[in-house]
């Protein structure tokens, strides 16, 4: 056997080792937030299921382009949010989710979450039902529920949702706006049922809500 082709064959197998540590220890620890994003975005099934699949595969292709130490999953969500938009591109037009909206500094005056939304987790915690959330979010169009799943259930910053889906960070505040306005309008008789709104503050003065 050809000892430098031996080294060679040793070297690949070592560096292949050695990338599957690496995507093992930084990226597949986020597999489970990868996978409750997507069933929100998929709105739930085997879809989340092959989203996630499809995504780390793509993730685990691209490894040697992934630059360790910077924010792997915001990477790895950037990888799963466009095939998830690129999917739906391939089923219907997607209009509007990357559009510039009001991309201004005064969008973030406009923009701030409302007195509803200060915190979300911190509200919701043990005081709504996950199943009414749930739904609640599955129904907004994409172009919302994209943004509103990436910032309040994962964290991400406005910064880092701009980078995830490549659009000015004024949009993602717009989106966000709007998207949280919708969750708003659709848990807010929930919201005050489980404590969340005062009953006395939401109510007019003939006692409706």
């Amino acid at each position: 056997m050809n000892p430098f082709r031996s080294r060679e064959s040793k070297r690949a197998k070592r560096a292949e080792a050695d990338a599957r540590q690496a995507f093992q220890q930084e990226a597949m620890v986020h597999a489970d937030a990868l996978y409750e994003s997507a069933r929100y975005m998929t709105r739930g099934g085997s879809e989340a299921e092959d989203l996630v699949q499809e995504t780390l595969l793509k993730a685990f292709r691209s490894w040697d382009r992934y630059q360790p130490g910077t924010n792997c999953k915001a990477w790895l969500f950037r990888i799963m949010t466009n095939t998830f938009i690129n999917s739906l591109r391939k089923r219907r037009p997607l209009a509007g989710l990357l559009d510039e909206v009001d991309s201004s500094e005064r969008a973030f005056d406009a923009y701030g979450a409302s007195e509803f939304y200060e915190s979300p987790a911190k509200q919701a915690e043990g005081r709504m039902v996950p199943e009414r959330v749930q739904r609640a979010i599955e129904s907004m169009p994409e172009n919302f529920r994209v943004p509103v799943i990436l910032a309040d259930l994962q964290d991400f910053s406005y910064k880092e949702i701009s980078e995830i889906l490549d659009c000015p960070v004024g949009t993602v505040m717009s989106r966000l706006h709007r998207g949280r306005k919708l969750l708003q309008e659709q848990l807010f008789e929930h919201a005050v049922d489980v404590g969340v709104i005062p009953r006395e503050r939401a109510a007019l003065e003939d006692g409706t809500l």
